[in-house]
């Protein structure tokens, strides 16, 4: 009788063990067998946290996600579309689509939302050094001033970096960079992150703008090939942007880079969150487990891309743009 209780008693134990098992398994409805990351041009942060994010997803036991390159704005249209499930971008190019302005202009983007804001943006604006000294720049008002005729590239149509450079000038300065810059007697290149550091180190490029992280391994490739100056943005180009699209000043400290040594001036940039940006329609139940994957492995993909270590509950969830449900709950649940 003893032995029969015991047993009982064994089985009932394990009987709770499995019930709370089951208690901790998300509600699969409607969950994918695959999901399609978007990340971003080869030779970037984004490119490099794609593949990471997608194999931690995929060993986390969560649906297998395949990473391909992509683009701040291809991303946002190609989620809204369904072509991609989920993909990078920067927060503010996302209220940009949701206002159907700038690259967004005559279409509908209804189906796509931050999932989670993960760390600050920044533009840099790289000038050669020698050419900067040449005629006197010290900002990028100043290639204004002079109507500098420049060579100067940024990221390929379609990218984020390519969307805060064109609104930038549109919004901050009131002019289409492209047509004014050539007007000025000047070139205007579309590059790769690599591509682009190539041409400024061999003498093809004068200036080379594009967005990245805090500490971007880009920009110090560039430094170690040729003495570069990062050249200022004004507050009130700034403060423009950010009245248009939500995009925070941001600044380069001393001490990141050899360019902007310890004792220099902070150099102001634009700045925004890259975030990832997500299908609407997906389950709730997913988008939730997607962010917690991310705030668990998050060791993981620091050591994947620096720049991770900014994430926070206090950021994730973007004030001015509608994010998941899914990733809602999940983030203000850290809060408590």
């Amino acid at each position: 009788m003893k032995s029969l209780r015991f047993s009982l008693t064994a089985l009932l134990i394990a009987a709770l063990f499995v019930g709370c098992a089951f208690a901790d398994e998300p509600d699969k409805t409607g969950w994918p067998s695959q999901l399609r990351f978007m990340a971003g041009p080869p030779g970037g942060n984004w490119f490099a946290l794609g593949t990471a994010l997608s194999e931690m997803w995929t060993g986390a036991g969560l649906p297998q996600t395949t990473s391909s390159s992509g683009g701040g704005v291809s991303n946002i249209l190609n989620a809204h579309a369904k072509r991609g499930d989920l993909g990078f971008s920067v927060t503010s190019l996302l209220g940009a689509a949701l206002k159907g302005e700038a690259d967004f202009k005559g279409r509908v983007v209804d189906n796509a939302v931050i999932m989670a804001n993960l760390y600050t943006q920044y533009t840099y604006f790289i000038m050669r050094k020698d050419f900067a000294e040449k005629n006197n720049i010290k900002s990028v008002e100043d290639i204004i001033a002079k109507k500098l005729a420049m060579r100067f590239a940024t990221l390929k149509p379609g990218t984020s970096s390519e969307f805060v450079v064109k609104a930038l000038f549109e919004k901050g300065y009131g002019f289409d960079y492209k047509k004014t810059f050539q007007e000025w007697g000047g070139s205007v290149e579309y590059a790769s992150y690599d591509g682009g550091a190539d041409l400024l180190a061999d003498n093809h490029l004068d200036c080379f703008a594009f967005s990245i992280g805090k500490i971007a391994s880009t920009v110090m490739n560039i430094e170690s090939q040729v003495d570069v100056v990062l050249l200022p943005v004004g507050q009130e180009a700034l403060d423009k942007l950010s009245d248009a699209y939500g995009t925070v000043t941001l600044t380069i400290d001393p001490g990141i880079y050899k360019s902007v040594p310890e004792g220099a001036e902070p150099v102001k940039a634009v700045g925004d969150y890259t975030c990832i940006v997500i299908r609407k329609d997906l389950p709730a139940s997913l988008v939730y487990e997607l962010n917690k994957a991310i705030w668990e492995h998050k060791d993981a993909l620091v050591a994947a891309v620096r720049d991770m270590a900014e994430l926070e509950p206090s950021i994730a969830l973007p004030e001015k743009v509608p994010a998941h449900e899914g990733s809602v709950k999940f983030w203000s649940e850290l809060k408590k």
